[in-house]
């Protein structure tokens, strides 16, 4: 049996393809600007990886912002339901999962069989999410991709104190005319997203084991910074980018099995 979830987000879109329980393949692409174009090259990236074809998909379930535009879903769930799902068919032991992606933030406390029990998210500042660091480091003129190994090499602590996008990068400037080092600046911004996204998480009252799930979850700088702001050990889960495509196609599978609600 084979299955998928689609996961259209702000500015990602993700594919995961199971077959009988286990990842046949998976892709990720950044956004177009229509969703359902989006949707198209993502899957048709992970059917090419997959060796299959559209047809050899017995069912497929999209979510994400633009869940509803996904042309050859059958059904959609909630990004909420599809990453706590995701996440405990990574780490079956997680009771908390923090996704932090490209415009929101969200918080989920699941049972042991990924249903969600409590949650809260912010997509209404941008300040707790990826987009602050690209905005970031875009004005420090660097990769995003690079920010996790060079906040690594930071020796002096620095705080920023603004959590507004536009204030904070003000306040970064300042910090490079004042010859700050650029790891330590970095550093300090993802002390402060991180700070952001553990307060959001203590509303649904953190329990082990934690995940951190989403695209800045590859960022090693902030899946540290967390850690150090929940308090709580993080466990890793090996593509937490492709996580809520997972839990798509995972609720797929139920559909086909004949357990979906």
């Amino acid at each position: 049996m084979i299955t998928a979830g689609c996961d259209i987000g702000s500015l990602t879109a993700k594919a995961v393809i199971l077959k009988d329980g286990k990842i046949l393949a998976s892709e990720v692409v950044l956004a177009l600007a229509q969703p359902e174009k989006s949707a198209t090259e993502v899957m048709a990236r992970a059917l090419e990886k997959a060796a299959i074809k559209i047809e050899d998909i017995a069912y497929c379930v999209g979510t994400g912002y633009g869940r509803k535009h996904i042309p050859f879903m059958h059904a959609d769930e909630s990004e909420i339901a599809c990453h706590a799902r995701g996440a405990v068919w990574q780490v079956p032991t997680a009771r908390t999962v923090v996704d932090i992606g490209g415009q929101d933030a969200k918080a989920i406390r699941v049972d042991e069989k990924g249903n969600v029990e409590r949650y809260v998210y912010n997509d209404k500042c941008a300040s707790g999410t990826g987009r602050f660091l690209e905005i970031i480091a875009d004005s420090l003129d660097i990769k995003l991709e690079d920010m996790g190994a060079l906040s690594e090499k930071a020796t002096e602590k620095l705080t920023l104190s603004n959590q507004c996008v536009v204030f904070a990068e003000t306040e970064i400037v300042s910090l490079v005319n004042e010859g700050k080092e650029i790891a330590d600046i970095i550093s300090a911004l993802h002390q402060a997203v991180a700070n952001r996204a553990a307060s959001l998480a203590r509303g649904i009252l953190v329990e082990p084991d934690a995940v951190m799930t989403g695209g800045v979850a590859k960022n090693s700088g902030m899946f540290s910074a967390l850690e150090r702001a929940l308090g709580v050990k993080l466990h890793h889960v090996e593509n937490p980018q492709i996580n809520g495509a997972l839990g798509a196609a995972l609720f797929a599978a139920d559909k086909i099995n004949g357990s979906g609600k």
